[in-house]
């Protein structure tokens, strides 16, 4: 008949050895727990576990010049305990909205720029002015027939 688990270490350590392993456990786990709380309150007058230096932004956005691509792709943004230091974000997404609404406002000027030149190409210089009249069409004949 099979033992039981108590039963086969009783036959393996007798009374006096299983009190030998209790309390060699018990003074071990002492121990480690001294060491582990000397260790976290520090048992000094100096910091065991000294503030650690906020990251910062090591390579920010070039400020003498227009952002690029490869800005974007190296931009690192340095990680905080929860996430990423809004600072940071925020400096970077100011950074892009007035970079898109310098190209946004350069790309209507030049629009309207080339508006006014092909307006001015076509029409002449001035829009107002009064065209010459056409000579009026031949209404039978079509633009693609030879001419007459």
């Amino acid at each position: 008949m099979a033992r039981s688990a108590p039963d086969v270490l009783r036959s393996m350590f007798p009374v006096p050895e299983r009190r030998a392993v209790f309390w060699f456990l018990a003074v071990a786990m002492v121990v480690v727990v001294a060491a582990v709380t000397l260790a976290v309150i520090g048992g000094g007058e100096n910091e065991v576990l000294p503030d650690a230096a906020p990251e910062h932004l090591v390579d920010p956005l070039p400020t003498s010049r227009p952002v690029t691509r490869a800005d974007l792709e190296s931009l690192r943004i340095p990680m905080a305990p929860r996430g990423y230091r809004m600072v940071d974000v925020d400096d970077v997404l100011d950074r892009l909205a007035a970079e898109l609404a310098e190209r946004d406002a350069r790309i209507a000027e030049l629009e309207a720029a080339l508006a006014g030149a092909q307006a001015t190409a076509v029409g002449g210089t001035d829009l107002f002015e009064k065209r010459p009249e056409q000579p009026p069409r031949d209404e039978g004949r079509n633009d693609w027939d030879e001419p007459r």
